[in-house]
Order: structure tokens, then sequence, then C-alpha cells
């Protein structure tokens, strides 16, 4: 056999060869593994991230967008819409933005909603997680948060010194509030309760596709993670309240998120619908995207704000 010969037969040995190796990529979602002496193609389960405002106005986020009444008819048939659009992903489970500690009722009012003796609340679990996944016939909800707090902590109180994370205070008596500015993510009027809640009051009418879709543009999202890249540089010498804040509450408690997510996967065919605050998506898209364990699709792909509402 010729050197010409002998060259593209050698190549195509081993790209054979590697091809057969356990766990050789084939694909973003796609994978060849090993059993014995079988070998079969496996898939990687799938999560969209819908990234969400809090539509009941709680009020706990550190900037917070004044949500008109969604029980309204005209929000009602807006949100009808958005769940069709969704439906098109086929989840297989929701989660929801949900301490797991709360499952036990998340689930009683789920049931209640499905024999129709839970009338369904303001919030986006309810709104849209409930009604999808009635509609696909799924028989619970998934509840994947971690979220503790000074009042409401999983450690006894003496083991958290809050002190070391009040940023707040350090940057208002050290001259940094310059890192407490960021973008808001809605344009709209600033207004400030007198427990220190602040708000946005949209300035025009934007439907419940349209906010979605602007809610989780990509470019939006990193806008959003880079006010926490702000709070961590407060701090001084060898103080770093902004840095402790940011790595043991808003980096710890997404990694548990996504910890939570990966522990109600259960099978390469699962299709994860995760409802959550906008201002999560960045972290947790790239700690699953990082783990390589899943395959991440955009809601942009369903989201189509030129569909009209019905009547």
């Amino acid at each position: 056999m010729n050197a010409l010969v002998r060259c593209k037969f050698y190549f195509v040995t081993l790209l054979f060869a590697v091809l057969l190796m356990p766990g050789a990529a084939l694909g973003e979602d796609q994978t060849v593994a090993s059993t014995g002496d079988i070998k079969q193609m496996t898939q990687k389960p799938t999560i969209m991230i819908l990234g969400s405002e809090h539509l009941s106005n709680p009020g706990m986020d550190g900037i917070n967008t004044k949500m008109d009444d969604v029980l309204a008819p005209k929000r009602q048939r807006e949100i009808q819409q958005l769940v069709k659009q969704l439906k098109a992903f086929q989840p297989t489970k929701i989660a929801l933005e949900v301490d797991p500690r709360f499952d036990a009722k998340i689930n009683a009012n789920y049931q209640g909603y499905l024999e129709v003796s839970y009338e369904l609340k303001r919030n986006e679990g309810d709104q849209i997680g409930f009604r999808l996944a009635k509609q696909l016939n799924h028989p619970k909800m998934y509840c994947v948060d971690y979220f503790w707090s000074e009042q409401h902590s999983r450690r006894p109180e003496s083991e958290i010194d809050w002190n070391l994370k009040d940023y707040r205070t350090f940057a208002k008596t050290h001259n940094q509030e310059h890192f407490l500015t960021s973008s808001p993510m809605t344009e709209g009027k600033v207004t400030q309760d007198k427990d220190g809640t602040v708000w946005i009051e949209p300035e025009k009418y934007e439907s419940m596709t349209d906010m979605y879709i602007r809610l989780n543009q990509p470019e939006g999202r990193r806008t959003d993670h880079q006010g926490y890249m702000r709070i961590a540089q407060i701090g001084l010498g060898t103080q770093y309240p902004g840095a402790h804040w940011v790595v043991h509450n808003w980096y710890a408690r997404n990694f548990k998120i996504f910890v939570n997510l990966t522990r109600i996967t259960e099978s390469a065919d699962d299709r994860i619908l995760l409802i959550i605050g906008a201002g999560h998506v960045f972290l947790v898209q790239q700690f699953l995207e990082d783990s390589g364990d899943y395959i991440v699709e955009s809601p942009l792909k369903y989201l189509d704000a030129s569909e009209v509402a019905t009547p």
C-alpha cells in the first residue's frame, strides 16, 4: 500500500478508535457510553430557566418591579398565552423558587388546584407553574430554592456573624455607596418605602410575553450579574463585607439551587423548567453549563410576542 493510502488507513483507524472510547464526545447533547462490550447512545437531561419578576410584589429584592394586578382579566389572558407558548418545551418537571422545606405546602396547594379547591395566588409559581403542570398532567411540583436569612436561619445564630456581611451599612459609612448602584432592568419611576424597599414603577404597559422576553435576554442577565461584582468590592483593608455577602449568601444560594436541580434529575430524558427570579439566571445557568451534565435551553426559543392573547 502506498504512502497516501497508508496515511488514510491510519487516520480512519485512529478516528474509529477514538469514537469507541468510553464517554467520547459526539456533540453537546450526546455521548457514547460503554457498558461491558455494549456501546449505547445517551442524551443529557435538558433544563430551561425562565427568569421572572415576582408577580405578587413581595418586595424581597434589592430593586423590585411593581407589578400591576396579574389577576385582572387582561393579564390572565396574557398569562394563558404565555403558558401556551412554554408548553411547547414539553417539560417533564417544573421547579420553583421555593425552599424544599415548603414542599408539602406547595404540593398540597397544587393538589387543591387540580381538585378545583385552591384558587391561584398572584405569584409566578401559581400563575405559570401550576397552570402549566396541570395542562401536562404532572403529579407534583418541585421546590429547589435554598433560602435563609438572619430571621430564618438554617444554622445556629451563634455560627453566623452578620456584621461581617452587612455591606450596605459599611458602604454608607465608608463612602462606598457608588458600589450599590446598578442599572434596573425595568424603566420607570423609582420609589422607596419607609423600610428601605426600592421599587420601580414601569412607565408603560408591557404584555407578559414581552416582559419575559426582555427579562431573559442574555445581555440583561449579564448586566444584572455585574451588580453583584460591584457589591463584592465593598470593604477596606482586611474587611470584606461585600465579598463575604456575595460568596456566603448569593453564590452559596445559587450553587445550592443548582445542586437541588441535580437532585430532582432522574433521567437523561428529563426536561426541567425552572421558574425563578431573573437575577438568579446568570449563575444557575453558569453552574449547569459548567457541570457538563445538562443541555440548557433558552426560553426565548419559545416566546413569541407577535402572538396576541385571545380576548
